[in-house]
């Protein structure tokens, strides 16, 4: 006879006690809490990044962070804003020339730049016009990896949204000329009494010489520094525009 077999039984699941249950229940709850408040978050901050780039296209910068740093510890500064329209030609491509070559070439980096101050071990800058620009207009002064990061995911929207004639106007506008003198339009009667439409050669490229280290340069009383980087930049401005490397920007 076939021996009989019995099918065994199998394990029973043992069940969570209520307390059990509501410890569970209590973090699932906290879980989808936490993601619905970070995608909340992330959607908010990602809405109010667009409207700010969005807002500068039409909207100018009334003031900077630098700005309001600067008001606070000297009392006041000059600045006011001038159409692009209003500055002359040779000071757009002497700040080109001072701060970003390629800046037609590019789009917000300037990948040959960086190799280069890489190979120097980070001796020099490698930021473009536009880095410079999401700088001034939306964030601080000074060296970290936040600061650094925002400008790096910022810099791209604004190639996008912006064009190469606006992000030049904005930054000739909000640069810092000299202790508490933003943009060219203060720059220009600061140091030499005239208007930005009226800049000579000479001093649209020792404006732009100024601009690495402006509280310590002067324009209108050069030291052999700002006089030997200020012929750099005549020459360098006069190649932009042999070159057509100014087409961006100049109508």
């Amino acid at each position: 006879m076939a021996k009989k077999t019995t099918a065994k039984k199998a394990p029973e699941k043992k069940q969570k006690g209520p307390q059990l249950e509501k410890q569970d229940n209590w973090l699932t709850r906290q879980v989808k809490r936490t993601r619905w408040w970070f995608w909340r978050g992330a959607i908010w901050a990602a809405s109010i990044t667009i409207f700010a780039v969005l807002l500068y296209i039409i909207v100018d910068p009334p003031t900077t962070w630098t700005m309001r740093s600067e008001k606070a510890r000297i009392g006041e500064v000059d600045y006011q804003w001038i159409d692009i329209d209003e500055v002359a030609p040779v000071f757009l491509r002497s700040v080109v020339a001072a701060e970003d070559a390629n800046f037609c070439l590019h789009w917000g980096f300037d990948v040959a730049a960086i190799r280069a101050a890489l190979d120097e071990g980070g001796r020099r800058g490698a930021s473009t016009l536009t880095q410079q620009t999401v700088k001034n207009a939306y964030l601080w002064q000074g060296r970290s990896w936040v600061r650094k990061s925002i400008e790096t995911l910022l810099t791209p929207l604004i190639e996008i949204a912006w064009t190469k004639r606006r992000i030049l106007e904005i930054y000739v506008n909000i640069a810092e000329f000299d202790e508490g003198v933003f943009g060219v339009d203060a720059a220009s009667h600061h140091y030499f009494g005239v208007e930005p439409v009226d800049l000579s050669a000479l001093q649209a490229a020792r404006l732009a010489a100024v601009l690495p280290a402006p509280k310590t340069r002067s324009a209108s009383k050069p030291n052999s520094v700002v006089r030997n980087r200020a012929a750099a930049i005549m020459d360098g401005a006069a190649t932009i525009r042999k070159d057509r490397r100014s087409t961006c920007f100049e109508d």
